[in-house]
C-alpha cells in the first residue's frame, strides 16, 4: 500500500515536473534522455567509499595508516542515539514518515527559489542526500533535483530506514577530508566516537551543513556558533532540556587532531608491496604471468593485478604484519649511525626471523622517508661472491655428496674467452673446499659450478623469489655473482634461509589481511620445500661459520651461539654484501652508492661487516 501510494504521489507531481522542464530551457533535451533511464528502472551504482588501510605490528598495535581519505565506518547501532536524533532533528524531522522525499519542503524550497531566481539544493531528505552523496553530482539544476527525488523513492523501497540512516552517518563530509561521524570523531577529538560528550558530538555534528564555513580547523568560531544553534534545535524539538543545552554549551571544546600514523616508512612501504604479491599468488595471477608469453599480455594481467590490489586496498583492510617494533628501531639507529656524515653512501638490509621466517627489519636507506626509492627490495644490483653458496657450493654438494673438506680444483679456469681471476691475481690448485670458500677463489667457485651443469645448479634457485629475469640469466659469470639486473637485500635474505634447515618456504612480512569485521581475506600459503639435504646445510653452515672466524668474514661479532656468512664484491668494487645467519636470524647487507662508484677505499673499513654485526645482535 505505502509502495501505491509513492507512485500515485509521483503521478500527481508529473505537471509540476512538467512545468519545471518549461522553465528550465536548455535541459529539455537532456529530460529526454533522463526519462528513458528512469522509465525501465532506476540503475544506481554505488561509488566504492575509499577506508583507510591499517598496518599492525606483532604486538597488534597500529604502525601505518594508508589513506587519503579519513574514515572509521560505524554500526548504527554504535553511534549514540543522541548523534542520531542530532541529525534526524536538525536536517529532516520527517525522516521516518515520508518515503524518501517531502513533498511540502519541496514545494516551499521551489517557491523560495522560484521568487529569487536561483536554484539550491533546499528541501532535500536525508535520503536524497545519501542519493546525491552516492550517486549524482552536487550541480544546482532542477533536472538533477528531479533525478534526486526518483531515486530518494527507490532507493526506500530497496532498504530500511535505519541503513538509509546509517549510510548517511557514515559518508557525510567533515572537512580535511573526513568522511562519517566515527571518522570526525577520531579525527577532531583522538577518541573514538562513543567516548565523546554531547557537547563534542554536536560541534562535530556542525560540519556537514557546510564544510567550507563550519571547518574548525580555520573557522572554529562558526563550527562553535552552529553548534550553539544545533543545541537549541535540540531543545525546541525536546530531545534535551533547556538546563542541558546551557551545560553542553558551556563545555570547551578542545580539539586533538588525529596525527596520520606513518611509523616505520621503510618496513610500511615493503608490506604494500608484499601485499601485492600475496595477492598475485593466492589469486593466480603469479602462474598466469609465468604463463604469459607477449608483453601485451604481461600489460593486461598487470592491470588487471593492480585493479584487484586497489579493489582490496580501498575497502579499509587490517593487515597483521610481523614486524618487531624493537629490533626495526635498533637496527634503523645502528645501521644510520654507521652511515652518518658518509655523503651519498646508502645501505640496505633485511632480517628475517629463522623460526617463523617472517621479516621482522627492514632498512630501506639512509634518510628513509615514506614512498622514498627503497633499497632493500626494490634495488637489484650484482650480489657478486654472495650468490656461491646458492649456485655453486650448495649445488656441488647435494650432487657429488662430498663433505666441506673434500679437496677440489682452484686451478686457473676458462670457458671460451671467459677466464674469471681470484682477488689480487692469486694462483690456486687442489685446495679443501673449506678453503676456497672462506677465501672466496672465483676459480673454484665457477669450476664447481661447472661440473654440476649449468642448467642443473641453476635449477636450484628456482623455488627462491628471485626475479624471472635472474632465472633466464644464464651464463658462466653468474656463478660468480655477474647477473644483468641482481638481487635486492630481500631476496638474498631469503634464499639463505634455505641453510636454516635445508627447507625453504618464501619469508614474509604479512601474516593476514582481514576486513574490518575480522573476515580473512589473504594469508600466505604454506609451501615447504626441501632445497637441501641435512649433510648439505651441515656443509654450507661450517663454511660460512669458518669464513667468519678465518675467511672473509673476519671482524663480525655476534652474541649468538652460531653465526656464519658469505661476502660479496663487485667489480671495481661498486658493491659490498654481506649475506648469512645467526641462531635467530637470517640477514643480508648491502652497502654502495645508487649510481654506482668505486669504493675500494672502503675495503678495509669492513664497514659491511659492522652494519651486519649490528642488526643481528
Amino acid at each position: 500500500m505505502r509502495k501505491v501510494f509513492g507512485i500515485l504521489l509521483i503521478i500527481g507531481m508529473l505537471p509540476l515536473i512538467v512545468f519545471l522542464f518549461t522553465k528550465i530551457g536548455v535541459e529539455l533535451k537532456s529530460a529526454s534522455a533522463f526519462s528513458k533511464q528512469f522509465s525501465s528502472s532506476v540503475q544506481m551504482t554505488e561509488k566504492q567509499a575509499v577506508v583507510p588501510t591499517l598496518l599492525r605490528d606483532d604486538n597488534n598495535n597500529t604502525f601505518s595508516e594508508e589513506y587519503t581519505e579519513w574514515r572509521e565506518p560505524l554500526k548504527l547501532a554504535d553511534i549514540p542515539t543522541f548523534a542520531q536524533q542530532l541529525f534526524v532533528q536538525s536536517e529532516d524531522a520527517g525522516f521516518y514518515e515520508h518515503m524518501g522525499f517531502d513533498l511540502t519542503a519541496i514545494a516551499r524550497a521551489f517557491m523560495a527559489n522560484n521568487d529569487s531566481g536561483v536554484s539550491s539544493q533546499g528541501g532535500s531528505t536525508i535520503t536524497q542526500q545519501l542519493v546525491r552523496m552516492r550517486y549524482l553530482s552536487q550541480e544546482k539544476t532542477y533536472e538533477r533535483k528531479m533525478l534526486e527525488i526518483f531515486y530518494a523513492y527507490e532507493i526506500e523501497q530497496r532498504i530500511t530506514k535505519d541503513e538509509i540512516l546509517n549510510s548517511y552517518l557514515n559518508e557525510m563530509y567533515f572537512a580535511n577530508g573526513v568522511y562519517g561521524i566515527g571518522g570526525a570523531a577520531t579525527y577532531y577529538f583522538d577518541k573514538p566516537l562513543k567516548d565523546l560528550s554531547k557537547a563534542e558530538i554536536t560541534f562535530i555534528s556542525a560540519i556537514p551543513n557546510n564544510p567550507s564555513l563550519y571547518n574548525p580547523l580555520r573557522f572554529f568560531d562558526n563550527t562553535k556558533k552552529r553548534q550553539l544553534r544545533l543545541l537549541n534545535k535540540l531543545v525546541e524539538k525536546n530531545v534535551i532540556s533547556e538546563e542541558k543545552a546551557t551545560q553542553y554549551k558551556k563545555e570547551p571544546i578542545t580539539l586533538k587532531i588525529k596525527k596520520k600514523k606513518q611509523l616505520y616508512p621503510a618496513y610500511s612501504t615493503y608490506v604494500m608491496s608484499e601485499l601485492r604479491s600475496l595477492i598475485s599468488e593466492v589469486d593466480g595471477f603469479h602462474k598466469l604471468f609465468e604463463e604469459a608469453k607477449t608483453s601485451p599480455e604481461v600489460a593486461s594481467l598487470d592491470k588487471k593485478l593492480t585493479e584487484k590490489v586497489n579493489a582490496v586496498i580501498n575497502q579499509g583492510v587490517i593487515i597483521q604484519t610481523a614486524l618487531d617494533v624493537n629490533k626495526q628501531n635498533h637496527d634503523t639507529q645502528a645501521t644510520s649511525a654507521l652511515l652518518a656524515n658518509r655523503g651519498k653512501l646508502q645501505a640496505s638490509a633485511t632480517v628475517i626471523d629463522n623460526n617463523t621466517r617472517e621479516v621482522v627489519s627492514i632498512y630501506g636507506g639512509k634518510n628513509y622517508r615514506k614512498f622514498d626509492f627503497n633499497r632493500a627490495y626494490q634495488a637489484k644490483r650484482q650480489p657478486g661472491s654472495a650468490i656461491k653458496p646458492l649456485l655453486d657450493y650448495a649445488p656441488y654438494l647435494e650432487k657429488f655428496k662430498v663433505t666441506a673438506d673434500s679437496v677440489i680444483n682452484g686451478a686457473p679456469f676458462c670457458k671460451g674467452d671467459y677466464c674469471p681471476k681470484n682477488y689480487g691475481n692469486i694462483t690456486v690448485d687442489n685446495i679443501t673446499m673449506r678453503t676456497a670458500f672462506k677465501n672466496s677463489y672465483n676459480t673454484a667457485a665457477i669450476r664447481l659450478f661447472d661440473r654440476v651443469g649449468m642448467d642443473k645448479a641453476f635449477s636450484y634457485l628456482q623455488p627462491f623469489a628471485f626475479d624471472r629475469a635472474m632465472k633466464n640469466d644464464l651464463s658462466y659469470s653468474a656463478a660468480i655473482g655477474g647477473f644483468t639486473h641482481g638481487v635486492s637485500s630481500y631476496q638474498l635474505a631469503d634464499a639463505y634461509t634455505s641453510f636454516i634447515n635445508g627447507n625453504y618456504n618464501r619469508s614474509h612480512a604479512i601474516r593476514t589481511v582481514k576486513t574490518r569485521d575480522g573476515k580473512l581475506l589473504y594469508e600466505w600459503p604454506e609451501k615447504n620445500t626441501q632445497i637441501w639435504s641435512p649433510s648439505t646445510v651441515t656443509s654450507i653452515r661450517s663454511l660460512m661459520a669458518e669464513t667468519v672466524s678465518s675467511g672473509t668474514g673476519q671482524g663480525i661479532s655476534s652474541s649468538s651461539d652460531y653465526i656464519g656468512v658469505k661476502t660479496g664484491t663487485t667489480n671495481e668494487y661498486k658493491d659490498y654484501w654481506l649475506a648469512g645467519l645467526s641462531s635467530q636470524y637470517t640477514a643480508a647487507v648491502w652497502l654502495g652508492y645508487d649510481t654506482p662508484i668505486e669504493m675500494e677505499a672502503l675495503e678495509k673499513e669492513r664497514l659491511h661487516h659492522k652494519i651486519f654485526s649490528a642488526i643481528m645482535k
